[in-house]
C-alpha cells in the first residue's frame, strides 16, 4: 500500500531541517520571487540549491511555491526564473495562475501542482487540470471529505492534496481583496495584512440615512476571524478519502510549531498504517502546546458556522514555549544548547525528540559557552553548555510550560 505523503511548511533553512528531522516526507518552500509569503525569510538562490541537496540526500521531496496571481510586469523575468528552478531538479512547483502554468510548461519539465488558490472544488476542474498536464491538484479548503472521495472516483489518475492543519482564511481559498483595499498590500502577491483578524464594530442599516450600531458586545467583534484547522481527531477519514498528500500550513511559524505539528501528524499517519488506528488524546494535547487559535474541522463535515470563528480575540494561545534547541553533541554526555527563551537551572522542562513522548526533566547546571563560567540563567540568543544523563541529539527541542496560558 502506498503511504500518504506528509507535507510540511518551511519558511527558512532551519525550519526545513527541522520538519525533515521530525518526520515530513516533503516540504514546501518559497524562493525570493513569486510566492505568497513575501514576509517569510524565504530562500535565496544559494539556499534553494542547498535545500534541494538536503531534501534529496534524505530521500525527501521539495516543492517550490510559484503561487502569486501575477500582473504583466511579473511575467518579464518569470521564464528565466523557472528555467533556473528546473536546473535544481526540484520535485515540483505550486502554481495558482493559468498563465504561470503555461510558462512553466513551456520553459521546463518541472511537475506542476495546482495551488489551493486556484479554488478547485469539483471533479470537472480537477479533470481539466489533469488533461492540461498537472501532476497534482491541491484542493480548495471549501471541499468536504465526501466531495474529495467523489473527485478521486471521477479522476483517479491525478494526485490530490489537502490541508490538514493550520490557519484558515475567511475568503474563498484565500483569494481576498480586503488587504489590498484597506492597506494597499496585495494578499494575492504575498503581502496580506490579515485585516480579517482585526477588531470591527458592526453597523446595521435600519432606514436610509440612519445607522444603529450593534456589536457582539461593547468591545467590538472579530467577525471574520476563523479558528485554525485541525484534523488530527479524524485523520483516518482524511487518509481514506483518497488523498495523496496531507499538508500542514505555516511557513511563517517558528520551528517549535513546524516540528511539533509534523511529529504529531507523522505519529498519527504511522498509527493508521500499522492497522491499529485509534485517536490518541496526547496528540491533541501536544497540538495545544503550540501557538494556535481555537481549532475547527473546517469544511470537512459541514459548512462552518458561528462556532467556527473566534469573535472575542484574534490572538494566539499556547501552553508551552520553546526555550532551547540542541545544536551539538560534545561527547561525554555534554551538549551545546541554543537558548531561544529565558531558561534557568532547575526549571521544569520537557525534552522533545522526533520519536516518542516528551521527557520531563529539571534543567541541569549550565555554563556560558563563551567563558565557561557557571550560570543560573541563560538569556535568548546565547549558547549554554550542559551535562545530561539523557542522550540528546542535534535538533532535539526543549520546551517549558508557561505560567499563564496565552
Amino acid at each position: 500500500m502506498k503511504k500518504i505523503e506528509l507535507l510540511s511548511p518551511a519558511g527558512n533553512y532551519e525550519k526545513l531541517e527541522m520538519v525533515y528531522n521530525y518526520g515530513a516526507d516533503a516540504a514546501y518552500i518559497g524562493g525570493k520571487l513569486f510566492n505568497l509569503r513575501a514576509f517569510a525569510d524565504n530562500f535565496n538562490d544559494d539556499e534553494l540549491e542547498k535545500a534541494v541537496d538536503l531534501a534529496h540526500k534524505l530521500n525527501k521531496k521539495i516543492y517550490i511555491t510559484l503561487n502569486v496571481i501575477p500582473h504583466n510586469e511579473d511575467l518579464k523575468i518569470m521564464p528565466d526564473y523557472i528555467k533556473y528552478l528546473d536546473s535544481l531538479n526540484i520535485d515540483g512547483v505550486i502554481v495558482a495562475d493559468m498563465g504561470v502554468f503555461q510558462i512553466v510548461k513551456e520553459n521546463s519539465d518541472i511537475p506542476v501542482n495546482i495551488s489551493t488558490q486556484a479554488s478547485n472544488t469539483n471533479w470537472a476542474s480537477v479533470k481539466m487540470w489533469k488533461e492540461l498536464g498537472a501532476k497534482r491538484v491541491i484542493l480548495a479548503r471549501e471541499v468536504s471529505i465526501d466531495e474529495i472521495k467523489q473527485i478521486k472516483d471521477k479522476v483517479p489518475d491525478i494526485e490530490l492534496e489537502a490541508f490538514v492543519h493550520g490557519a484558515m482564511c475567511m475568503s474563498i481559498s484565500g483569494r481576498c481583496l480586503l488587504s489590498n483595499y484597506l492597506t494597499g498590500r496585495d494578499a494575492n502577491r504575498g503581502a496580506c495584512a490579515q485585516p480579517c483578524r482585526w477588531k470591527y464594530y458592526l453597523m446595521e442599516e435600519t432606514r436610509p440615512g440612519e445607522y444603529m450600531p450593534i456589536t457582539e458586545d461593547e468591545n467590538g467583534t472579530y467577525i471574520m476571524n476563523s479558528k485554525d484547522l485541525c484534523t488530527i481527531e479524524f485523520l483516518d477519514k482524511m487518509i481514506e478519502s483518497g488523498l495523496d498528500s496531507l499538508k500542514i500550513e505555516g511557513r511563517m511559524k517558528g520551528i517549535y510549531y513546524a516540528a511539533t505539528t509534523t511529529k504529531i501528524y507523522r505519529q498519527a499517519i504511522d498509527k493508521y498504517y500499522s492497522g491499529n488506528w485509534n485517536f490518541e488524546q496526547k496528540w491533541l494535547d501536544d497540538l495545544m502546546t503550540i501557538s494556535h487559535r481555537n481549532y475547527t474541522s473546517g469544511f470537512y463535515f459541514k459548512k462552518p458556522g458561528t462556532k467556527d470563528h473566534n469573535y472575542d480575540s484574534s490572538s494566539y494561545k499556547h501552553t508551552h514555549k520553546l526555550v532551547g534547541k540542541v545544536i551539538k553533541d560534545l561527547g561525554n554526555d555534554h551538549y551545546l544548547i541554543e537558548i531561544r527563551n529565558k531558561l534557568s537551572v532547575g526549571d521544569q522542562v520537557d525534552i522533545i525528540k522526533p520519536l516518542g513522548d516528551s521527557i520531563p526533566i529539571k534543567f541541569p547546571k549550565m555554563q556560558d559557552n563563551k567563558n565557561g563560567e557557571n550560570i543560573d540563567t541563560a538569556n535568548p540568543n546565547t549558547i549554554a553548555k550542559i551535562k545530561s544523563d539523557i542522550k540528546l541529539y542535534e535538533k532535539d527541542m526543549i520546551r517549558k510550560k508557561i505560567k499563564k496560558v496565552q
